[in-house]
Parts: C-alpha cells; structure tokens; sequence
C-alpha cells in the first residue's frame, strides 16, 4: 500500500478562531480541552479506504438542522492525490446526514492554505421522519477517502492557494 499522506492538527490559535463559528461562547479553555482531546483520523480495520474524522464534542441535530463543525484537522497530501470527504454511510441510511456541499474535496494544496487547511464540516441532518441525530464524542461522523487524479495533457494552471473553501474561483 502506498503512503500519500500525513494528517495533523491545525494550531491551537486556527481553532481557537474556528470554533468560535461553531460556538462563539465557549471560553478558551474549553476550546483548549476540546483541542487537546482531538483525535486524527483513522481507518477503522485493515481493509478500510475510508479514514474516519471523529466528532470533537457531542453534536446534536435535529431534522433539517445543519451545523458548521471545525474538525481541528490539516492534511499533507503527496503530489497526484485528493482527499474526498463523504458522510459515513451508516450516519447517511439511518439519517440522511449529508455533507452540505454533497462531497468536500480537499487539495493537496489546501494544507498551505491561509487558514493551515483546516477542514470543517458542515453536516445537516436530512431526516424525512423527523429523526435526531447524535454524534457523540470521539464518534465517527465523516469519512475521507484519497484518491489519484491526473490532469490534461494542456494543463496551465500555476497560481498558488491562499484561501480556503471556494478561493479558487474568486
């Protein structure tokens, strides 16, 4: 199996920002225990593809609620490949939780992004039966999966990232 990837925690200070949007009246210290408590992604058996990002608090939603989750994560990822980030599948048949965006594609060269390539996820609970999800602590709650791609045989492109979600079309 080749190895195309290293996964990191952001600064303390990025999180700090971050988690402000997803609670801006936390204190630091709390941010601090969360961080501190953070686990990096893993796959869960041997013939996984799939790396689980875990919830850093309990997160709680109600049908048709979406929340913007800071996962306190960066990747490094080698040259040729991209990481994918789907819902885990069990999360998405009991309740329809989705990524907002469908699908988050993370860039090998997001992890020098302005923002350290921090990943967040903004997850909404899709339930048709008015179903509550919860993701408790430490549990799975997205999957990521590397894939190779290429490029075409005319390929131009040569500005660098600064930004994060979206900057590459501003």
């Amino acid at each position: 199996m080749q190895r195309i990837a290293k996964f990191e925690k952001v600064s303390f200070e990025q999180f700090l920002k971050d988690w402000a949007k997803y609670d801006p009246e936390a204190g630091e210290n709390d941010v601090r225990k969360i961080y501190e408590e953070l686990k990096l992604p893993q796959r869960a058996t041997k013939g996984s593809a799939g790396y689980d990002f875990y919830a850093p608090v309990t997160v709680t939603m109600a049908a048709g609620e979406e929340k913007l989750i800071p996962t306190g994560i960066r990747v490094k990822i080698s040259d040729g490949f991209v990481l994918v980030l789907v819902p885990r599948s069990g999360l998405g048949f009991k309740y329809r939780m989705q990524l907002d965006n469908t699908v988050g594609v993370i860039d090998a060269d997001y992890y020098e992004a302005d923002n350290e390539g921090h990943m967040m996820c903004k997850l909404i609970n899709d339930s048709r039966e008015g179903k509550t999800l919860v993701i408790e602590q430490g549990k799975g709650m997205v999957q990521g999966i590397f894939l190779p791609f290429g490029i075409t045989e005319d390929d131009a492109a040569d500005t660098q990232r600064t930004g994060g979600f979206g900057s590459t079309t501003r």
